[in-house]
């Protein structure tokens, strides 16, 4: 089996005095897609942002290519090859859609991910490079804010709650675009509230509560039985 991608060992994390991870173990490795899923509150969008800097971690709780990346600024993180598309896009509102997408290639690192694959995956933002990136739908939004992600040539894609809000048929065009990029090899580790699509288009998954991982496994080796108990307070399906 081969070398983890990413890695988190005894992972926590905090907002102040309130404690919100709690010895998070995860391996995410090449081309791999994993699901991080549980309940508001359970720890999912905490971890993304520890993973990306955004919140201090130890040096050596997160390993990233084999080197440990735990607390480094975000910038750096980025130049390392990881990208985080945040909950709730976070677009730049007096941008345009293309001055969006450049600023994902910010950090320089060298790659395939261009304008123009952007738009070949999402050919539906080509006639709408030149509008201010707000004014477009929530589906083109969440395209835009994926697209600014690849911009930066990652090893690892993360996304937060892309789903949020849409309407089925565009979760689907997207969710499909993000398994195009998956078999080319990037590693995605998603959040994701819908269980059932988050085991549909996940190799494997890991459920939290309460800032712990609580079931983690091959996805299609759970039952909807297992992952509810799980989900909702029964841990007695944990590491399987």
């Amino acid at each position: 089996m081969s070398a983890a991608l990413l890695a988190t060992r005894a992972l926590e994390a905090r907002y102040g005095d309130l404690q919100a991870l709690f010895g998070i173990d995860l391996e995410a490795r090449d081309g791999e897609v994993i699901a991080i899923i549980g309940a508001n509150g359970a720890g999912k969008s905490t971890l993304l942002k520890t993973i990306a800097g955004l919140l201090r971690a130890p040096r050596e709780a997160v390993r990233f290519a084999g080197e440990p990346v735990g607390g480094l600024r975000p910038g750096e993180i980025a130049r390392r090859g990881i990208a985080l598309v945040p909950e709730g896009r976070r677009l730049f509102a007096s941008l345009s859609v293309e001055e969006n997408l450049r600023m994902g290639a910010q950090c320089g690192r060298p790659g395939t991910w261009d304008l123009k694959a952007v738009y070949e995956l999402f050919p539906a933002l080509r006639d709408k490079s030149a509008a201010p990136a707000t004014s477009l739908s929530g589906g083109q939004q969440q395209m835009v804010a994926i697209g600014r992600a690849l911009m930066a040539n990652p090893r690892l894609l993360m996304c937060d709650e892309i789903s949020l809000g849409l309407a089925p048929i565009v979760v689907k065009g997207i969710y499909d675009a993000l398994s195009a990029i998956a078999a080319g090899g990037l590693t995605a580790l998603i959040v994701e509230q819908d269980v059932g699509l988050a085991r549909h288009v996940s190799d494997r998954l890991y459920c939290l509560q309460e800032g712990r991982v609580v079931l983690s496994g091959p996805s299609d080796e759970f039952s909807r039985d297992d992952i509810s108990r799980a989900y909702f307070g029964v841990a007695a399906q944990a590491g399987r």
